[in-house]
């Protein structure tokens, strides 16, 4: 049974009833004294921002980020432009903030959402960082987000490959963040809404421990996005949790073969 509480919404796609469901939890680990990620997981945007900079200004960076984004959910205008407007607002909070101090201070920012125009809807992937989206579909996985790091740049270039990436020394330095500096905008990656759909927003806290094909096994074994959640946290503290760890599992069902109900408006 899992402890993390999985939500629901109902939505339409090409006059299809789709069920889309998730969960979201945030742990400190096992070797920080403090949690700088945050994440926010409520219809239609689902996102994880891990926090950077001395003293308290990872945190200040990742919670400044998300409740800029919470906001844009609450009014209802979830969109490229009002999210970038809302990561400018950030970037201001987070300069103006009488703990930041440090001038790496900053956050990286993943997730999905939902994008409404003319016709159905269809998610959009952004990302500012290393953190990652992850999609399993027809039974593979894959990185859909690429990161904004020194490593991936020299993989990229052909200068090392991505085995020995995960042992460089600069495997921690990324080369964009959402920051108090002038906000670079995220890149964004469309994608249609199909039934079976489930992806993986995380922090580099989970991938420092699971592997790609750990990833996959837990979501496998776990129907249920608040057990696969669970379960993954589980391993990457088992694994040694050397960071804080933040996931979130969002998938897409039809209404008819789920046994969920839609979560009240």
């Amino acid at each position: 049974m899992s402890d993390t509480t999985t939500k629901t919404h109902s939505v339409t796609v090409a006059q299809r009833p789709l069920v889309l469901s998730w969960a979201g939890v945030t742990d400190v680990g096992r070797r920080r004294e403090t949690n700088q990620d945050a994440f926010f997981a409520e219809y239609p945007l689902f996102i994880v921002a891990d926090g950077m900079g001395g003293h308290a200004g990872g945190e200040i960076a990742s919670r400044s980020t998300v409740t800029r984004l919470e906001a844009i959910v609450a009014d209802g205008t979830v969109e490229r432009g009002s999210i970038e407007g809302a990561l400018a607002l950030a970037v201001g909070d987070i300069a103006d903030h009488p703990e930041t101090t440090d001038e790496g201070t900053g956050t990286t920012l993943t997730g999905v959402f939902l994008e409404f125009g003319d016709g159905d809807p269809h998610w959009v992937a952004l990302n500012i960082g290393d953190s990652r989206v992850y999609l399993l579909r027809d039974d593979r996985l894959v990185q859909v987000t690429t990161d904004h790091s020194v490593v991936q740049e020299l993989i990229a270039s052909g200068k090392i490959s991505p085995e020995e990436a995960e042992g460089h020394p600069y495997s921690n330095v990324i080369t964009r963040a959402v920051g108090a500096s002038e906000l670079t905008a995220p890149d964004y990656v469309s994608l249609d809404v199909r039934a079976g759909d489930r992806f993986v927003i995380c922090s580099d806290g989970l991938t420092k421990e699971l592997t790609d094909y750990g990833i996959q096994h837990f979501l496998r074994e776990n129907a249920d996005p608040g057990a696969a959640v669970d379960a993954m946290l589980a391993a990457a503290l088992e694994n040694g949790g050397r960071d804080n760890v933040t996931l979130v599992v969002v998938q897409v069902t039809d209404e008819s073969s789920s046994t969920n109900e839609p979560a009240a408006e």
